[in-house]
């Protein structure tokens, strides 16, 4: 049997070798010891061929596949520094709407490419430098029925499913390790908001909200450490993309007393129906804790909206993932946490009214995936509308996420102690 496992892994390496240029499309080029640079990037061409050119400091390894439910072609990277020109990506050209990039996993880059419709990946390789010119990475694109499509994605498929998968020791870098030495103290988790290819709302001005969600969880975080009366963990340490269901997994292994998930909300400036009235109007932050049943339509976007956080990053998603699996999870969450969660919502937003407009009926319900850990107190955090100038300018100022910082430490300190939890200090 051994022998016999040999040969056969020995015939899908051949196999491996032999269809780089048709399915997953790995370069056989040496990665550099140090991270390559991406300076820059372009579409050219029109909806029967479309190429996608990367400029790089470097030749580097890469994988390239489709997926669909949405259309997407993914190409994994390792680690690269990502110095694109502001606003490259949002919009493309023939067969691709848009692209995205970011740091995928520790050691791993990713970008991906929205696609009109099916497509196939005719060619895929990396260019050296020459003459004076960068490294070049390219990917050429051809229109595809429905059947091509699903036949290349079924073989790119099988081949990513003998392929070495990048394994996380945690999300962001941070072990979930249980109490380790602070048993004494509670533990809060702090969830910054989408990362790496995920950049959430980018404002006309450039802010991302992934940047801003940030910021803000570092400054609570010192906030609350600074008497050491909590553990205070994060779901990511960097611009890195952490898949859903990982931070709730480490909310969970990290037997988390409190999890809160830090957004920004947006109304979407291309929409037909937003005016500029409503743009200038529509404010304020707003807390949400979970629920099958949204509050109302807006909340239902909302939860949408953030619920494709791992799509925007290229994961695939099973198909029960937002079937009867969600109804399941959110029927076993224990009646005694949902309680807490809906407590420390209201505890929160008395604190955060005295330092920030709120949105009008600011305790919101939706069925965020985030908040689906199920022995974990846990609400969402929309911190004010990136959409809004007013709601920009105060989230980007250090001035102001200090005192909502202090509000929002404030109040968690206060749960704790109606709870008749231990906090130091």
């Amino acid at each position: 049997m051994r022998t016999g496992a040999s040969s056969f892994r020995l015939i899908l390496g051949v196999l491996l070798t032999t269809l780089v240029g048709l399915t997953a499309l790995s370069a056989n080029v040496a990665a550099q010891r140090s991270d390559a640079v991406a300076r820059d990037a372009r579409v050219g061409g029109d909806l029967k061929r479309t190429r996608f050119v990367a400029d790089l400091s470097a030749t580097v390894d890469f994988r390239a596949f489709l997926l669909a439910d949405p259309y997407r072609v993914i190409i994994d990277l390792p680690k690269v520094q990502f110095q694109m020109p502001p606003g490259i990506g949002e919009t493309g050209r023939g067969l691709i709407n848009a692209f995205r990039y970011g740091l995928f996993a520790q050691g791993k880059s990713r970008i991906v490419i929205d696609t009109v419709g099916p497509v196939a990946i005719e060619k895929a390789f990396v260019r050296p430098s020459e003459n004076g010119q960068p490294a070049r990475l390219v990917i050429d694109l051809v229109s595809a029925s429905e059947q091509e499509f699903q036949e290349q994605w079924r073989r790119q498929a099988a081949l990513r499913a003998i392929q070495p998968q990048t394994n996380l020791t945690g999300p962001g870098g941070e072990g979930a390790s249980g109490r380790d030495g602070d048993s004494g103290k509670p533990t809060i988790v702090l969830d910054p908001g989408h990362g790496g290819p995920d950049p959430g709302t980018v404002t006309r001005n450039g802010v991302y909200e992934k940047n801003v969600v940030f910021s803000f969880c570092q400054v609570l975080k010192a906030e609350l450490e600074a008497n050491g009366r909590f553990r205070v963990l994060m779901t990511r340490s960097e611009d890195i993309f952490v898949p859903l269901q990982e931070r709730v997994e480490f909310a969970r292994q990290s037997e988390a007393d409190l999890m809160i998930s830090v957004h920004a909300d947006a109304l979407d400036i291309k929409h037909p129906l937003v005016t500029r009235k409503m743009l200038n109007d529509v404010r304020g932050a707003s807390v949400y804790t979970l629920s099958e049943e949204a509050s109302d339509a807006r909340a239902k976007l909302a939860a949408a909206r953030e619920n494709n956080s791992d799509v925007l990053a290229g994961i695939e998603l099973p198909a029960s993932a937002d079937g009867s699996l969600e109804s399941i999870l959110i029927d076993l969450m224990h009646r005694e946490t949902k309680n807490l969660s809906i407590a420390f919502a209201k505890k929160l937003l008395k604190e955060l009214g005295s330092k920030t407009p709120l949105l009008k009926s600011p305790h919101r319900f939706a069925d965020f995936r985030v908040l689906k850990a199920e022995d974990v107190p846990s609400v969402l955090v929309e911190l004010g509308y990136l959409s809004n100038e007013k709601d920009e300018t105060a989230l980007t100022s250090k001035e102001w996420r200090l005192n909502v910082a202090k509000a929002m430490a404030k109040s968690i300190r206060s749960f704790f102690e109606q709870r008749h939890v231990s906090v130091p200090g």
